[in-house]
Parts: C-alpha cells; structure tokens; sequence
C-alpha cells in the first residue's frame, strides 16, 4: 500500500458526527467524481464512480449514515486489465437522489441541476468544519500523495476551472499555498511543499499519516544537515591539502634554485618543519615550531615563502 492509499484508509473511518459536515464530503465527492442521471421519465438518479475502493467505501457509508439510503455498490473488472478495477456507488430511487441533491445544492429549486460549489454562496461549506470536510472529500474523490520519502507532491484533480479555484480558496482559508496546472483536460491543484503537505493532513484530519510524513522530514532534514557537514569538512580537508602542496611545492623550488639557506633564519624553521609535517594543519603546525607560533603566525610565514618563490620564478 502506497502512502496515498494510506492516507485514504485512514480518511474512509474519519466519519463526522455532524450531518452537515457529512453534506458538505459528500458533495465534494460527488463534484469531483459524481454524476447525476436522468431517464426519459425525468427521474433522477446519483452515480459515483472510482478507481479507488476506499473512496466507494466512503461514500456508501457517509450516504447511510446522512440520509439512511442503502445505496447500491458494485465492483466492475476491466476488460483490458484484471488488475483495473472501477467502483461504483449508485442511489437509483429518484426521492433519494432528489434528497441528496437538494441537501448538497447541486439541483436549484426548479429541478435544474448545476454545481454551484463557491464559497461565497453555498452554505454547504460556511463553517470551517465544513470546509474541512469538503477538501477531505476532495482529495477521497481525486486526490493523491507522493511518498514523502521520494518527495513531496500533493494534489486533486478537477474537471473544470472553477472547482479549482474553489479548492484554492478553501486552502487559503487554512493559510495553506496550493497552485494550479492544467493537464491533460484537468485543473489539477498541487502543493509540492513539505510544510504546506503536513498542513492539508491536518486539516483533513489525518493524525497517523500527518506523524509518518514528519518522521521522515525530521530524518531526511537530519540527513541533509550532515550531509552538508561532510561537504563542508571535504571542501576544508580538500582545501587544506591544495595549499599544503603548494607550500611544499614552493619550498622544494627554493631549495633547488639557491638552497634553504637563502630564506632568513625564521622561514627557514618554518619550511623546514612543513617539509617533514605535510598533512598537518597550521594551527598543530605552529605548536610544533620552538617558541609555538599561532595559526597566523604561521600562515604569514608560509604566504612570505611562497611571495618568494614567485619572485624567483619571475612571476
């Protein structure tokens, strides 16, 4: 089971116990992956079909729970892929359906059926508990998480513009950043920040899959902070053993050309010591010199030698 079938498992028991918290998750799924039928009788009836059986599940029982209404539930093989399955909750009586519909505002009071799912203007999503509701039925609809442990990239799909923009208004409302792509026919709102990710399973009331996804930020931020330690340490150890070559390089030319004696006394101890200490540090350097130098002490005397190798070779 992948991390979004876990966050999905997780949200098929999250059941509120307010009816209209209910509403407001039934209407998002219904919005999202719903459809409304209607027969030449003109008798209505409401269809809910997924790929995902949790999201069936959770339907079927939000329905019972609501309007008492056992809906009927079906599972369809694909024809192409024994492995593909399409679930499908179905409400055939047309006073169900009709309930559903009024209480959810996709049908107008003269029988006309539309989705006006703003937040402006339907009091299915006025409280906060609600708008909780409705991003939880969302993502149950047409959402998905990406381990967290590969990266960070959360989204819902849409079929239209205005339910996008619906989605990222009700994100903007928990101080949550969501942007919108289109693809392939789609509105597809994504979050692909870690912070922002652990925001949305919080509001949609997922604590088991919340704690997961923190437990491996905590582990990949501890990572990282070493790996940047030992990057660091490499660049300085590397760094080290660059300038220590070039100080022996420089000395080794002197005494070539005209001989260690050539440097003063000072340089001449100084070099000396380097020769024979190569991989040692400045600092632990000038503790080895009679009377102990300090790192810049030691630096200055060894920048003074190589000012003189340049000057030998003419550079």
């Amino acid at each position: 089971m992948n991390f979004s079938q876990k966050v999905k498992e997780e949200l098929v028991d999250k059941i509120s116990n307010a009816n209209h918290c209910r509403i407001a998750e039934i209407s998002a799924i219904l919005s999202l992956c719903g459809n409304v039928l209607i027969d030449e009788n003109n008798q209505y009836a409401l269809a809910v079909r997924t790929e995902t059986e949790m999201t069936a599940r959770k339907m079927y029982h939000l329905l019972r729970k609501t309007f008492r209404i056992e809906a009927e539930y079906a599972e369809k093989v694909s024809a192409y892929s024994k492995s593909q399955r399409t679930y499908i909750v179905t409400i055939e009586d047309h006073e169900e359906a009709m309930r559903v519909l009024q209480a959810t505002k996709l049908i107008r009071e003269d029988g006309e059926i539309e989705e006006n799912l703003s937040i402006t203007n339907n009091i299915v999503i006025k409280k906060e508990c609600c708008k909780r509701a409705f991003i939880r039925g969302a993502f149950m609809a047409a959402g998905s998480i990406s381990d967290p442990s590969k990266g960070y990239h959360f989204e819902i799909s849409c079929n239209s513009d205005g339910k996008s923009i619906q989605l990222i208004n009700l994100l903007e409302y928990f101080q949550i950043d969501a942007k919108v792509v289109a693809r392939k026919g789609k509105f597809v709102v994504y979050i692909k920040e870690g912070e922002g990710i652990v925001d949305v399973l919080n509001v949609m009331e997922a604590p088991i899959a919340l704690m997961e996804m923190e437990n491996i930020r905590i582990l990949k931020d501890m990572s990282n902070y070493y790996n940047r330690q030992v990057n660091c340490e490499t660049a300085n150890i590397k760094k080290t053993v660059t300038t220590a070559c070039r100080q022996i390089e420089d000395i080794q030319f002197i005494m070539k050309v005209k001989g260690i004696n050539y440097l003063p006394e000072k340089l001449q101890d100084i070099a000396q010591m380097r020769i024979e200490h190569p991989d040692v540090p400045l600092q632990e350097l000038g503790t080895m010199m009679t009377p102990p130098l300090g790192k810049s002490g030691v630096n200055h005397r060894l920048r003074k030698i190589s000012q003189i190798a340049d000057e030998l070779r003419g550079t």
